[in-house]
């Protein structure tokens, strides 16, 4: 066992594990780490903990010390100048009539380099920019292309359902999000109401997924043969998912009439998987868009504001 701290440098950023050696930390201090970029000032939010050491990536980095009062002026400094950085770089970029997006400019806390963040179509010749930009500022220059994801992860924003967005607040890592999770919750398949501000597929579509694939388990797909508790036989008209309600179309006295039982009361071959919407439910035109956008996904692969 070995005992660890988690650490975080950006909001909702992933969280890094480091020996707090003898220091007394807790949630919510802030501590000087060396990380690959060179020193670091982050949050610490997770508490002393044991952990196995399988689950560490080793060579476990110690925490420096505790942030004290310089440290945090300093890290304010830098978060001045950044902005300062920001509209220096946008207007070299339009001198050197560059296609890309300035998203976020950022210093380490030793102020050893300055990475900025940008956005584009293609790939970009910024070899003269970087040139450019180092003769301003006197210390190495990064600049990063990142994905519209990662975009919407730094400016943040406020989604359909009120709320600040998942990936700005707290979810520190991208999850793998696919059209079957929209289907199993038996959302419409228009990519405007399941895509998020970013322009790809609803993280939070993850977030219920488990409970939908369990419930749909349950059920029966609307189109079953059932034969309820009071031994009536009948065709599956729909299903409440969560109330796990289900309308059957049964036949009494030679007429047909829609009524509703519990899943309980109700006796059909349960289904291996989810339930989900039929194949080749929904429009063509959208589903091409929402496999376009899972591609999309994929291709742009994990986050790159970590690495």
């Amino acid at each position: 066992m070995v005992k660890v701290i988690g650490v975080r440098f950006r909001t909702a950023g992933k969280i890094y594990y480091f020996d707090p050696l003898n220091f007394q930390v807790k949630r919510g201090d802030h501590v000087i780490v060396e990380t690959a970029r060179g020193v670091e000032y982050g949050t610490v939010v997770g508490s002393p903990r044991e952990v196995e050491d399988d689950k560490v990536v080793q060579p476990l980095k110690p925490v420096l010390r505790v942030a004290t009062e310089r440290d945090d002026e300093q890290e304010a400094g830098n978060k001045a100048k950044e902005k300062e950085a920001f509209k220096i770089c946008q207007e070299k970029i339009r001198k050197h009539g560059l296609e890309m997006k300035l998203i976020d400019a950022e210093y380490t806390f030793d102020n050893n380099k300055v990475l900025f963040y940008f956005t584009a179509d293609g790939r970009v010749d910024f070899r003269e920019l970087v040139k450019d930009l180092a003769g301003v500022f006197k210390t190495r220059i990064e600049l990063r292309q990142i994905g519209v994801r990662d975009e919407t992860k730094i400016l943040g924003g406020i989604g359909i359902c009120g709320r600040v967005l998942c990936c700005h607040s707290h979810l520190s890592e991208f999850i793998p999000v696919s059209i079957k999770m929209a289907k199993e919750q038996n959302l419409s398949l228009n990519p405007g109401k399941i895509s998020g501000v970013c322009g790809r597929l609803m993280c939070c579509l993850k977030h219920e997924e488990e409970t939908y694939e369990e419930l749909n388990r349950r059920l029966p797909n609307t189109g079953d043969y059932v034969t309820t508790d009071d031994g009536l036989k009948g065709e599956v008209s729909s299903v409440n998912v969560l109330r796990q309600l289900v309308k059957v179309l049964v036949e009494v006295n030679d007429e047909k009439e829609l009524r509703e039982y519990k899943v309980e009361q109700l006796k059909f071959r349960r289904r291996q998987h989810g339930r989900g919407r039929k194949n080749g439910e929904g429009d063509e035109k959208e589903m091409k868009e929402l496999e376009k956008l899972e591609r999309q996904e994929k291709k742009e692969g994990k986050s790159k504001l970590d690495d």
